[in-house]
Parts: structure tokens; C-alpha cells; sequence
């Protein structure tokens, strides 16, 4: 009797670590995945964010005068960030550039002083753009807006196709983590559905039989859930020193944001998938339950 017992206990701890191994291998790969769709975010804003439009000044526009147009500039909505470019600086720039002074070749300094704006995120795309120079273009001050329009078309073109290919891949994860993890647990109490049977016959009610497959259901969850966080931060730690912009588009709020979200499908698939198994197998009979 103790040796059927013992052998019990054993295989019923060798499935808890089986379900727990799997449960963490499929939460993991979510976790991947939503991070993935997270940083991704990240990085389109930054790259949006590095979009900047050259506001060219008149030649009679003073240094005071420009700054002044910059100021207002740097008030509304769309500029993240003003830069005053003297002429002078800009033959500078131009000079270390191209490694040959401009002026050798025109006798003067060809360039003019500009405001170089960077803009904010949600304003880098062509119809803000194109807005933004027909208005500051009605200053008097200002002689030209300069910007790269086809790399910004492009961009925002490459960019919005991974948007949608990366939520079509987490909803498809999600469908398929659920589909393994229930796999995972029916296979777990499909080995015990004599006991409780049993437990059925000597007049214990659904919930008593439910409650201990349910603590172990949070036990697993919880214990995956820790395997995982665990498992992404090492891969995170480990690419820091090969990525050294990581901390830019990986920050505390999107890790904090996909540790509690493995957590929370975590006890709620196992649970849930549990409560199911359980639920299906009191409502059959013993005959039913041979033939399954």
C-alpha cells in the first residue's frame, strides 16, 4: 500500500514538472513574441522621431531673428527639438563632411543659416509634413522647408506592414499556446479521472474534487510564469553587451508590462484549462470513462 502510494506521489510530481516545462516553453515563446510587438512600437517611435525638416533663413535674417523664429517654433506641437545652424556652422559641417572647403570652389559661403527641427512621432509622415511647410513658408523669414520625402514615405511604408504582421503573430500565438497548455493539462488529470470517479462515488461534491487540481492549476502558472520572466531577462541581459541601444527601445515599462501579462495568462490558461478538464470528466459516467 505504501509502495502504490509513493509510486503515486512520484508520478504525479513527474507530471507537475512536465506540465510545468511545457507550460514555460509555450509561455515563453508568447512572451517573445509580445515583447517583440512592444519594442517594436518603441523603435518605430524613435525612428519617427529622428525625422527632422531644415527650415532655410533669408540672408538678411539676423542670428536674434532666427533664434526668435525657433522659439516659436519649438512651442508647438509637432518640433521635439529646435537647432539654430549658423551659415557659418553649416560650411563648417559641410566642410568636415565632404573633406573639401565649398568656398574654394565659390569664393563665398554657398549655405545659409537654417533651423534643423526634429519632430515629434506622431507627426513624421507626409500629410503633417506637408502642412507644417506650408505654414511656417508663409513666414517672411523663411526661405525654404527642406525634407527627405521619399525616405519618409518609405519608412512609413515598411513600418505598418510589421505592425499588422506582428499582432496577426501574436493572436495566432495566443490561439496556439492555449491549444498546447490545454493539451498539456487534460493529458495531466486525463490519468486521473478514476480518482476522481471515485471520489464522485463516496459523495464528495464538485467543488471539493475541483479544488485540489486548481491549486496545483496556480502552482504550475506560477512556477512557469517565474521559468519564464527568468528565462526572457537572461536573453535580455545577454544581448545587452551585442545591443547596446537595447535600454532605448526595451525599457522597465514594456518589461513590467510583459512580466505581468505572462503572469496573467499564465493562471488564467492553467486554470481555466484545468476547471474544463475537471468539469468534463465528472459529468462522465464509469462507462464512458472506459471508453475514452
Amino acid at each position: 500500500m505504501r509502495k502504490s502510494r509513493n509510486l503515486e506521489k512520484r508520478r504525479h510530481g513527474l507530471q507537475m514538472i512536465t506540465l510545468c516545462i511545457s507550460t514555460t516553453m509555450v509561455l515563453t515563446l508568447l512572451g517573445f513574441v509580445m515583447l517583440s510587438v512592444l519594442t517594436t512600437h518603441n523603435l518605430q517611435k524613435s525612428l519617427r522621431e529622428n525625422v527632422e525638416i531644415s527650415v532655410i533663413l533669408g540672408d538678411t535674417v539676423s542670428q536674434e531673428n532666427g533664434k526668435s523664429l525657433g522659439n516659436t517654433i519649438r512651442k508647438e506641437a509637432y518640433a521635439r527639438d529646435v537647432v539654430y545652424i549658423s551659415s557659418e556652422d553649416a560650411l563648417k559641417m559641410a566642410t568636415t563632411e565632404m573633406g573639401v572647403d565649398p568656398m574654394e570652389f565659390t569664393g563665398c559661403n554657398p549655405f545659409s543659416a537654417e533651423l534643423s527641427v526634429k519632430m515629434e512621432a506622431d507627426y513624421a509622415n507626409t500629410d503633417s509634413l506637408k502642412r507644417i511647410s506650408e505654414n511656417l513658408r508663409k513666414d517672411k523669414r523663411v526661405v525654404e522647408v527642406a525634407y527627405t520625402k521619399d525616405e519618409i514615405e518609405s519608412m512609413n511604408h515598411l513600418l505598418e506592414p510589421v505592425n499588422v504582421t506582428l499582432l496577426v503573430l501574436a493572436a495566432l500565438l495566443i490561439f496556439i499556446c492555449y491549444t498546447l497548455i490545454s493539451n498539456s493539462i487534460q493529458l495531466s488529470i486525463y490519468s486521473r479521472r478514476f480518482t476522481i470517479h471515485t471520489m464522485k462515488l463516496v459523495g464528495a461534491s464538485w467543488g471539493f474534487i475541483r479544488r485540489p487540481f486548481l491549486k496545483q492549476a496556480i502552482v504550475v502558472g506560477l512556477i512557469s510564469a517565474i521559468l519564464t520572466c527568468l528565462l526572457l531577462g537572461g536573453v535580455i541581459y545577454g544581448l545587452m553587451p551585442y545591443m547596446p541601444y537595447i535600454d532605448e527601445i526595451m525599457t522597465w515599462h514594456e518589461l513590467v508590462i510583459t512580466a505581468a501579462a505572462i503572469f496573467a495568462f499564465g493562471f488564467a490558461i492553467t486554470v481555466f484549462c484545468t476547471l474544463l478538464s475537471v468539469n468534463k470528466f465528472l459529468r462522465m459516467t464509469a462507462g464512458e470513462l472506459y471508453k475514452i
